[in-house]
């Protein structure tokens, strides 16, 4: 409901540009301060892990990396219903903004990952449910923006890629909630629990912490890709009735 409100108020673009820039300088600050505090509290204070060592610090980049990655996807379904349901002026704009930025942090996810599952399982990839359901988030994303650029109507485009990702909005349950319904060798939730996190508290709060500078940049990142996106449709508009 909130979130169909917030829409509803920044739909018309004049409104959205003048929220952006009253925002955008101190989000970015506040970003940049998380992100340093993060990766300060991940490399420096946090501890080693009595069985992985100082692999276990790929965790401050790979957990929030996937955080965001389902998060970003949760946002792209938004617009795309807003674009289909109420035709926002901005929702196609933030949609194609969304779409690469979410694509980018499922592929740091991945490749964490495996990195990750290199020492601690000896393979780089397995294809358990969680795994595989992170790929196919990659695939989604990568078959939004491929719609969304795929014909020469824009709206069309478009509209075509909100289906996909208002259809796309199944996965992300299946990747929650994998690790319960199938065996896999990813651990499970150990954060994101009804009884609580059972991560050390030395472990949990670097790893809370990257994760508020993971949205924050994500926020900043997001607000300058659709300023420029309304940029571009301006002088789109403008080039038509030129020529």
């Amino acid at each position: 409901m909130l979130q169909a409100m917030a829409l509803h108020a920044l739909a018309n673009p004049a409104r959205f540009q003048r929220f952006s820039r009253r925002i955008l300088g101190p989000v970015a600050l506040l970003a940049t301060g998380f992100l340093a505090a993060g990766l300060y509290l991940a490399l420096v204070q946090a501890p080693t892990d009595y069985q992985q060592g100082n692999t276990v610090r790929i965790m401050f980049v790979h957990v929030p990396a996937a955080w965001m990655a389902m998060a970003a996807y949760a946002a792209l379904a938004a617009c795309g219903a807003s674009l289909l349901i109420w035709r926002h002026p901005l929702a196609d704009i933030a949609q194609r903004a969304i779409a690469p930025l979410g694509a980018g942090l499922t592929l740091i996810c991945l490749v964490t990952g495996a990195l990750w599952g290199k020492p601690t399982w000896g393979t780089w990839w397995v294809w358990d449910a969680r795994l595989t359901s992170m790929l196919v988030l990659l695939f989604l994303y990568i078959g939004h923006m491929a719609l969304a650029n795929a014909f020469d109507d824009r709206e069309r485009g478009g509209r075509a890629a909100a289906i996909l990702a208002i259809a796309g909005i199944i996965n992300l349950p299946i990747i929650k909630f994998s690790v319960d319904w199938w065996y896999t060798l990813h651990q499970p939730a150990s954060v994101l629990r009804l009884d609580g996190p059972t991560i050390h508290i030395s472990l949990l709060i670097p790893l809370l912490v990257m994760a508020m500078g993971f949205l924050l940049y994500f926020v900043a990142v997001l607000l300058l890709r659709i300023e420029a996106g309304l940029a571009a449709r301006r002088l789109e508009t403008l080039s038509r009735r030129i020529g």
